[in-house]
């Protein structure tokens, strides 16, 4: 009976309550007005601290690894890394941040990177190990052509903004 309990209260605080009020369950040290889509919090979701204003969309933090290949001559190995996210940070989806890194303020992670070394403030990194792009002003400079000043409008009207929008007011690659 206790284990179905234990399952009965890890569906609600996993499917039934906001991902923030989850991460704060598990232990994540979390700052406020944050964007969490689907996460993977590590084993040890205590080791993880995330800022205010941050934006985190199904990625993975990861706080520990390795161990498992030396535990047959030292049984009692294990290794692990805190994750410090700064404030007002974007990490793009099936993203992985590995243990010990530090991540600063005003940081945009882009989709699919690998972040396995620590990555000062305002900049732009991307790539498999991610590797930092340009600073936040370069990509700013870059982008700003393409604002479509949509954001904080409702579905609809965004929508007709969007559908309406010349072609060349739009990111191309």
């Amino acid at each position: 009976m206790n284990k179905l309990i234990k399952l009965i209260m890890e569906l609600y605080w996993r499917f039934f309550t906001s991902p923030e009020r989850y991460a704060k369950h598990l232990g994540v040290d979390i700052g406020t007005n944050n964007l969490i889509k689907k996460m993977h919090w590590s084993s040890e979701p205590y080791l993880i601290k995330v800022g205010s204003n941050c934006q985190l969309t199904n990625c993975r933090i990861f706080t520990h690894g390795g161990g498992q290949v030396v535990r047959d001559e030292h049984p009692e190995f294990d290794v692990f890394g805190k994750v410090t996210i700064g404030n007002w940070v974007y990490i793009g989806t099936n993203s992985l941040i590995m243990p010990g890194v530090t991540i600063g303020d005003n940081v945009l992670i882009a989709a699919g990177s690998v972040v396995t070394k620590s990555i000062p403030n305002r900049k732009v990194v991307a790539g498999n190990p991610a590797r930092i792009i340009c600073s936040i002003d370069e990509y700013y400079e870059r982008n700003k052509m393409y604002d479509q000043g949509t954001k904080g409008l409702d579905d609809s009207t965004k929508r007709g903004i969007l559908l309406n929008a010349e072609y060349e007011s739009f990111l191309r690659k």
